[in-house]
């Protein structure tokens, strides 16, 4: 797929307006969220969904090659959060609603 450049003005502000077909294809809307990242080759525009589940991704494959699961690290978490409550706070048999 052959794709063309297309001009947009910076305004005063340095706000840029993408282009509805660059706004379609990656599916952004307005009020979505991205990331703006400077390259040597100019800027780098990505969805902040894309980043958050690119690093989720990445904590993932940590947490495989560490050989634990997304649910024992969430069950450590929890269990370190009641000793924690009950540590500070004198409360035991803290109830998740879960």
């Amino acid at each position: 797929m052959t794709v063309q450049p297309k001009l947009v003005r910076i305004q005063e502000k340095g706000q840029v307006t993408l282009p509805v077909e660059a706004r379609r294809r990656l599916g952004l809307k307005k009020g979505d969220l991205v990331s703006v990242v400077a390259t040597a080759d100019g800027i780098l525009i990505t969805p902040q969904e894309v980043v958050a589940v690119r690093a989720l991704d990445r904590i993932g494959e940590a947490l495989r090659e560490q050989g634990v699961s997304l649910d024992e690290l969430i069950d450590s978490a929890r269990a370190g959060r009641d000793e924690l409550i009950r540590e500070v706070y004198g409360i035991d048999g803290f109830d998740r609603h879960t």
